[in-house]
């Protein structure tokens, strides 16, 4: 990993990982949410924000690979990609963790991870947020 990163702490699934800073546009309540058909699971449906209708995918669905829960969390993270945005809905918005963290581990069970960081709360993942979006583009492209 690069020097020192910022990472937007966030609860999803409820474990606690890190977002990048340089790719998190804001915090915000995605709104209304209209359901779309998709093939990845872990998709709630499409908002309105900005002015520009965005996927809301649950954080914690794509990590687990698995759909979103019935209830919706108020809370998302628009986050930019390569020049595409979407929202991530999240549980909570926690704080911000300035490290740079350490790798992960080879073998680790932590697919999604850029690299971990020691906190009081132990281990917590630094997710790659390209390796993500590359998951659910290779998705809806299916």
């Amino acid at each position: 990993m690069s020097a020192a990163v910022g990472h937007l702490l966030v609860r999803a699934g409820g474990r606690l990982v890190g977002l990048p800073l340089a790719q998190v546009v804001e915090v915000l309540d995605p709104g209304a949410v209209f359901a779309v058909p998709s093939i990845e699971p872990a998709v709630r449906g499409v908002s309105v924000i900005r002015s520009r209708i965005l996927p809301l995918v649950h954080l914690g669905a794509l990590l687990e690979g698995q759909p979103c829960p019935s209830d919706r969390s108020e809370l998302g993270v628009l986050v930019e990609l390569g020049g595409r945005r979407l929202c991530l809905e999240v549980e909570a918005a926690e704080s911000v963790l300035y490290d740079r963290g350490m790798p992960v581990q080879a073998g680790s069970a932590l697919p999604w991870a850029a690299g971990v960081a020691r906190t009081a709360d132990g281990l917590i993942p630094l997710l790659d947020l390209a390796a993500l979006a590359a998951r659910f583009t290779e998705a809806s492209a299916a």
